[in-house]
């Protein structure tokens, strides 16, 4: 009775860390519809969704050697679903550098890494260990993961600012770290239950970073950029150029023209001219 108990607890706990991990992967939607409207990946980065990508491989392979994982199998087949479409999204619009950076931690990662991990499973290790080795593996790697925030509570604690901590992530991931617990728990996988008692760990920290910072208003001051001025910023900026151009009419225009082109030695007048 009680192991029927169990069994049904643990399909609950599989479908709701479902649903909560389905809106987890849905969380850079904002995000993308940005680089889509603004056709710009501006300054994001691919390396989290290229590993987000690997960790749904890794664990969907996992799921695959073990039996009746289909929790595992369906979260994590459409993790890799969705995480390739915003790769695709990414690799259309990101600039030539960044393109070929994705492409390097794609074949890194999620060919080359993956790829090595299965064949060497598969072929040196004997089918009765090949479930505990990649199974130590995922755990590992997901610790990995899981330890990521902390650079940006380390933000947030330097700047006094919860601007790039949102707290419905934090929630959420708190939450999908709960659900996965409980499941892994449930059927005796501490594979998949230990490293989430890291994510829960990190995800209640967050939430109480959140709570100490969030009435702060330190805010941290952008690089300021000439393409990013407003319009009048720039008006102004050529007025001041115009003005200045008009004293370099009264110069020598041989040393005028050097000046304007940055060449040859101006001279100390000419320095004290700058805008």
């Amino acid at each position: 009775m009680a192991t029927i108990q169990a069994v049904h607890l643990a399909f609950v706990f599989g479908l709701l860390g479902n649903i909560v991990s389905f809106l987890v992967y849905l969380s850079p939607l904002p995000t993308f519809s940005r680089i889509c409207k603004k056709k710009s990946t501006e300054g994001f980065q691919s390396l989290p969704y290229s590993v987000a990508l690997f960790s749904a491989m890794l664990t969907l392979y996992y799921g695959y050697l073990k039996n009746r994982a289909i929790m595992l199998i369906t979260i994590n087949s459409i993790g890799c679903a969705i995480e390739s479409i915003y790769l695709i999204i990414f690799m259309i619009y990101a600039p030539g550098r960044a393109r070929i950076y994705t492409a390097k931690l794609l074949a890194f990662f999620n060919l080359g890494l993956f790829g090595m991990i299965v064949l060497c499973t598969s072929l040196l290790i004997k089918q009765s260990l090949r479930l505990t080795v990649v199974g130590w593996m995922c755990a590992i790697f997901s610790v990995c993961v899981f330890a990521a925030p902390l650079s940006i509570m380390r933000l947030v604690i330097k700047t006094k600012s919860v601007e790039f901590m949102p707290f419905s992530l934090s929630f959420f991931l708190t939450i999908c770290a709960t659900m996965w617990f409980s499941y892994g728990l449930l059927i005796d996988d501490y594979f998949v239950a230990t490293p989430n008692i890291l994510g829960f760990t990190f995800g209640i920290a967050q939430m109480i970073l959140y709570i100490i910072y969030k009435d702060k208003k330190n805010v941290v001051l952008p690089e300021f950029k000439v393409e990013d001025a407003p319009n009048g910023t720039i008006t102004s900026i050529e007025l001041c150029t115009a003005e200045t151009a008009g004293k370099l009419n009264a110069m020598n225009q041989t040393q005028e023209a050097k000046i304007v082109k940055g060449i040859g030695d101006a001279p100390t007048e000419a320095t004290e001219l700058n805008v």
